[in-house]
């Protein structure tokens, strides 16, 4: 039988890597090859709980998929922003307010982030199950590859470090394995990102300001960031990609961006992960620069889109988010992540709440200084400014 010839799809061009000298995080890599042994994945465990417990990030290398399949993948991300106009975009469009499900577009400015300011990004979501919703013309031939894709990532990726997190808290190696079933009834999806970093993007069109002069002089001498206190998963697999864009707030209170390795993974731990861990993995503050005119890209990626692919995990809706007390470690260092007296929420009724209120609610100013607060699920979520 003739193997199956995959079809023709257009090649994304990255940015080069910058050589502008940037203070780099340090962070740790994980060689996911040495955990086909009991004992590589009790090295490996150790590894992880570490870089868990300090940065809330770590890199995965042998991850499975050559660089030739990653830039294949990174080819077909591009297709929902460069082969899609902009009608069609919206019949695609995602519902996150009305449904708490990413599916679907994520289209530029939907966020409002400050003073009239709102979002340059547009992301395209598809969920584990390809069929769940339909999906845009030009991305229809490929689905077969996006759905294989999503298994590797949640089989091969997820489940492999799930594993060593879970031996890090002395628990059954499928403790957490076995709350993110692939065909359980969930939302872990794989996205695609866009974001144009050329010049344009840092002219503060009107459309951003309400075109009114006070706002726009006041918006072009500021930088714009998402700023994530976690992710309202568990865990987030960041295919590597060349433009700097990602930073991590340090323990010494100082940001540090995150370094581009050639086909590797960026992991980082989501605040459901942190529930359930009682505080023992940290789901860290980072940021993402959407709007700038002072911190502009490197000059050597100022004409570049900066496209990114993610691969968000979340545990099947039915879990309880609450930390899981029969791990020993927890037992010995005690539970720094809980509740407070509240009823722990389902992952559905998280991933529902945050959803609805990212970039939507009004903000208040918290009891710390620089942060901002809202209740979510009876669960008091800080935002850092």
């Amino acid at each position: 039988m003739p193997g199956l010839v995959a079809p023709e799809v257009p090649h994304y061009i990255p940015a080069p890597p910058t050589q502008a000298e940037l203070e780099y995080a340090d962070l740790p890599i994980i060689d996911l090859a040495k955990s086909a042994s009991p004992a590589g994945r009790q090295a490996l465990a150790q590894e992880a709980r570490d870089a868990m417990t300090t940065h809330g990030f770590f890199y995965v290398i042998n991850h499975g998929y050559s660089p030739q399949q990653t830039e294949r993948i990174f080819d077909i991300a591009d297709l929902p922003f460069s082969k899609v106009n902009e009608e069609e975009k919206q019949i695609y469009a995602g519902t996150m307010k009305q449904t708490g499900s990413y599916q679907g577009y994520k289209l530029r400015q939907y966020w409002h982030i400050d003073g009239g300011v709102r979002d340059q990004v547009e992301n395209y979501n598809i969920n584990r199950d390809i069929t769940k919703r339909q999906h845009p013309e030009a991305l229809r031939p490929f689905l077969p590859e996006i759905e294989k894709f999503a298994r590797h990532n949640h089989e091969n990726v997820l489940h492999p470090i799930l594993r060593l997190l879970a031996i890090g808290m002395e628990l059954p190696e499928d403790a957490f394995v076995n709350m993110h079933g692939y065909s359980s009834v969930g939302e872990t999806y794989g996205k695609s990102c866009g974001l144009l970093t050329s010049s344009s993007l840092h002219e503060v069109p009107s459309a951003l300001t309400g075109g009114r002069g006070a706002d726009k002089e006041r918006l072009v001498e500021r930088t714009y960031w998402y700023l994530f206190i976690g992710y309202f998963g568990t865990i987030t697999i960041l295919y590597s990609q060349p433009v700097a864009a990602l930073q991590i707030l340090a323990r010494d209170g100082t940001w540090k961006w995150v370094r581009h390795i050639e086909n590797a993974l960026v992991i980082n731990a989501g605040d459901s992960l942190e529930f359930l861990s009682g505080g023992c993995y940290k789901a860290t503050i980072h940021r993402v620069r959407i709007v700038s005119r002072v911190v502009q890209p490197p000059s050597d990626q100022r004409n570049y889109t900066r496209l990114g692919v993610f691969y968000f995990a979340m545990t099947d809706d039915d879990v309880v988010l609450g930390p899981l007390l029969e791990s020993p470690v927890l037992q010995r260092v005690g539970v720094t992540r809980t509740f407070d007296g509240t009823k722990p929420p389902t992952q559905e009724e998280w991933r529902k709440g945050r959803t609805a209120a990212y970039g939507q609610t009004e903000l208040k100013a918290g009891a710390e200084k620089d942060t901002e607060e809202e209740m979510i699920n009876g669960v008091l979520v800080k935002h850092y400014n």
